[in-house]
């Protein structure tokens, strides 16, 4: 496999800081009015603000480029998708998970707010994901229905969910390239492949394109993940804004353990390289998609 070229990343960079902003500002204006109590809407705004790539957020704006959509139309939808990943940090450092102290470069949230409280500021937030993906659209109501029974899929008992308990059970355990699998498809590759296919359904693509865009998501959140194995073990962490090292810490079942460095490497590229057939498949040319994809990569290489 080659690792993606310099000129093959050069729109995904400028895009992201551009759409990421404009994801930011809209959270801003969602939380500028007071409310009470003061302290779960502080701590839900605490994790939101807190910075990140704001990937899957992106990815959904970026599809409804491709196929016509303004971004402005799709934002309530590319919001929802980072609110309800925000829940998931949230909970997922908590001690009763992962237990890290530090989340996009700050103190993760329940070091600042309390358990109780940052347990219920994401509860807040998976509930108010819902409700602003449920927003009156410029689509018709049975397409918005379908991506909210798609965001719920993914995010739950068949997507994140059921991979975060796989993920806990599989700690300190030899475990299995099946499991590993299972595992990244599920807690992190589902809300990928939902972020892409939100904005293949507001689009309107037909069913072969999606089906095809839903592949390149799934492809793209294993990759994704497999890059982010690879830098707990060989990143930075001020320049990832966690603590590197913290698989190891928690005895979890991860690419590196498994396989070793090599190897995921070479596994990352595989699933880049599926990814981009997907837009082959069904000649998608989309230009910005492959750019956000080589971008991925290029974290881990």
């Amino acid at each position: 496999m080659t690792e993606p070229q310099e000129g093959a990343l050069s729109l995904a960079p400028a895009y992201l800081a551009e759409q990421a902003a404009l994801v930011s500002q809209e959270l801003q204006r969602l939380f500028s009015d007071p409310h009470q109590p003061k302290s779960l809407f502080d701590s839900m705004h605490y994790s939101l603000m807190a910075g990140g790539k704001r990937l899957r957020p992106v990815l959904c704006l970026a599809v409804g480029r491709s196929f016509g959509v303004q971004e402005a139309d799709l934002l309530p939808v590319a919001v929802a998708l980072e609110i309800l990943h925000t829940y998931s940090l949230i909970h997922d450092d908590l001690p009763t998970m992962d237990d890290d102290d530090l989340r996009r470069g700050q103190p993760t949230n329940h070091r600042v707010f309390g358990e109780a409280t940052a347990l219920l500021a994401g509860d807040a937030l998976l509930t108010y994901a819902f409700e602003q993906l449920a927003k009156p659209a410029a689509i018709p109501a049975q397409r918005q229905l379908r991506m909210v029974q798609v965001l719920a899929s993914a995010a739950g008992c068949f997507g994140m969910v059921a991979g975060q308990v796989a993920d806990l059970e599989a700690e300190g355990t030899p475990g299995s390239m099946d499991t590993l699998r299972f595992i990244h498809l599920h807690k992190t590759a589902r809300l990928v492949e939902a972020s892409v296919q939100l904005g293949a359904i507001f689009a309107g693509v037909d069913a072969a394109v999606e089906e095809a865009l839903c592949k390149f998501g799934r492809s793209l959140g294993l990759a994704f993940q497999i890059a982010d194995d690879l830098l707990d073990v060989i990143g930075d962490t001020a320049a990832l804004g966690k603590t590197v090292g913290s698989d190891e810490r928690m005895s979890k079942l991860t690419y590196p353990k498994l396989v070793g460095v090599d190897e995921t490497k070479r596994l990352m590229q595989v699933a880049h390289a599926e990814a981009l057939a997907a837009l082959d498949s069904v000649q998608v040319d989309a230009p910005l998609l492959r750019s956000l994809a080589n971008f991925v990569i290029a974290r881990g290489v």
